[in-house]
């Protein structure tokens, strides 16, 4: 696969964050369409939400990685906390995201490190 086969492909998209001592300090979803790829500035999703009357959400920009993208398998996909909803997403994609910085002064850049998963996610299994 190469980055340009994603161009109007449709993905779920799941996000772990973690702290500088390696703990989970949150997760989450978001579903859209790809809707422009830079080899250098990352993979464009144009995000979408269940609800109509919500305001769309901001592009969300990937990372240029292909390692964090599996062909989905058919299905519904829902979040309802994040409004994540779509039935047969193209991919799933997931990342594991970590501060490498102490916490800034509000309005201060704060620095993460995206790094793949490159497990196929496990849609369905028990928890």
């Amino acid at each position: 696969m190469q980055l340009d086969d994603l161009l109007g492909k449709t993905c779920v998209i799941g996000l772990s964050y973690f702290g500088l001592q390696g703990e989970l300090m949150r997760q989450s979803q978001y579903a859209g369409r790809v809707g422009k790829i830079d080899a250098e500035l990352g993979i464009s999703i144009t995000l979408q939400h269940s609800d109509a009357k919500e305001a769309a959400p901001a592009d969300f920009i990937l990372p240029p990685n292909l390692a964090a993208w599996f062909i989905a398998p058919p299905g519904q996909y829902r979040h309802p906390p994040s409004g994540v909803d779509m039935l047969n997403p193209d991919y799933l994609v997931t990342w594991n995201v970590y501060r490498t910085q102490d916490n800034k002064a509000e309005g201060q850049h704060e620095w993460w490190d995206w790094v793949p998963n490159t497990e196929r996610p496990q849609v369905g299994a028990a928890a």
